[in-house]
């Protein structure tokens, strides 16, 4: 997808140093833990995990700005219909949780509890002494890695990995994943949360029911970060609102109307043609992201075209009718 590796066909760094870390099936768990723990651990308590992965340092004020402001690492956020978390997208990881009789914590949803928990699935079934445990086991991790990492994490490494400090750590868990999934067979039918998703968003929207789509990764196949939306200011020549994205949104869209849902719709092209590149370890998901944001952009194009139309003065009377 970028030029980090995440996505990108053939070996990359990341996959190399992947492979390496995961020979051993003791390693192949606790470097899926210690990536997942990056996103949790600010520094300086998450400096010895980077170093242990072979990874650059960074600064307590990027991995806020990273992980909390920018592109807070849930699944419910991204699979949600309300963009938000907790809610549907929380309450279908957490009953894998309580269907292995086990108490969900609060973050079920974060990436980090999300890895631990996968990876505590598999160190499970390998010390497991019966087939029916061990199979039960390893159906539950297939379930967690297709439904629940798979559907979202590729997207949101593409989003993060645009920022270089987090490059290097997108390619690794990039590759990570890859490495997963390739050890897993994919299921045949979508994942529950895109089989079960809401309908595409539509030109009859209201612009409180736009803006609530737009901040909804699952509803646009897309992702806006505050990032995005100061590009977009500057290239319509709005003033940005510091808030949160939807505040921020509406605010384009009361200033520049046509020119905020065309940059939308450029958003949304450029989005399905990052879904088509392969950065999906699923071709039916990878397919899904990809059709989703085709038909976000055609209606965001659509709405910029009327927008841009309104905002045209009618003609004025001929000059001979003027006078009538």
């Amino acid at each position: 997808m970028t030029s980090s590796g995440v996505g990108v066909g053939g070996e990359t760094a990341g996959d190399r140093a992947a492979t390496a870390m995961g020979d051993a099936a003791a390693g192949r768990w606790e470097v899926l833990r210690a990536l997942g723990s990056v996103s949790r651990l600010a520094p300086p308590d998450g400096a010895p995990v980077l170093a242990a992965l072979g990874l650059p340092g960074w600064s307590k004020a990027d991995h806020t700005r990273l992980f909390v402001l920018e592109l807070p690492p849930y699944a419910s956020i991204h699979l949600g219909p309300e963009g938000k978390l907790g809610g549907e997208g929380s309450e279908r990881i957490a009953g894998m949780w309580r269907a292995l009789g086990l108490e969900p914590p609060a973050d079920c949803d974060h990436l980090a509890t999300l890895l631990a928990f996968y990876a505590h699935l598999g160190e499970s079934s390998g010390a497991c002494r019966t087939a029916i445990a061990r199979d039960r086991l390893e159906h539950a991790r297939s379930v967690l890695l297709w439904e629940h990492l798979a559907t979202w994490l590729p997207g949101y490494l593409h989003a993060l990995s645009r920022d270089p400090t987090a490059g290097p750590w997108c390619d690794l868990l990039g590759a990570a994943l890859r490495r997963e999934a390739a050890e897993s067979e994919a299921p045949a039918g979508l994942p529950v949360a895109l089989r079960d998703a809401v309908p595409p968003i539509s030109d009859a929207f209201s612009l409180d029911e736009l803006l609530d789509a737009l901040v909804a990764p699952i509803r646009v196949g897309f992702i806006l970060t505050f990032t995005d939306l100061t590009l977009a200011a500057g290239q319509v020549g709005a003033g940005l609102r510091r808030g949160e994205r939807r505040y921020a949104l509406r605010a384009l869209l009361e200033q520049e109307p046509a020119g905020t849902l065309g940059w939308l719709g450029q958003h949304a092209s450029a989005w399905a043609e990052v879904h088509g590149r392969g950065g999906h370890v699923s071709t039916l998901t990878a397919g899904w992201w990809r059709q989703r944001a085709l038909d976000s952009a055609t209606v965001l194009h659509r709405l910029s075209d009327l927008a841009r139309d309104a905002s045209v003065p009618a003609a004025s009377p001929a000059a001979g009718e003027r006078g009538r």
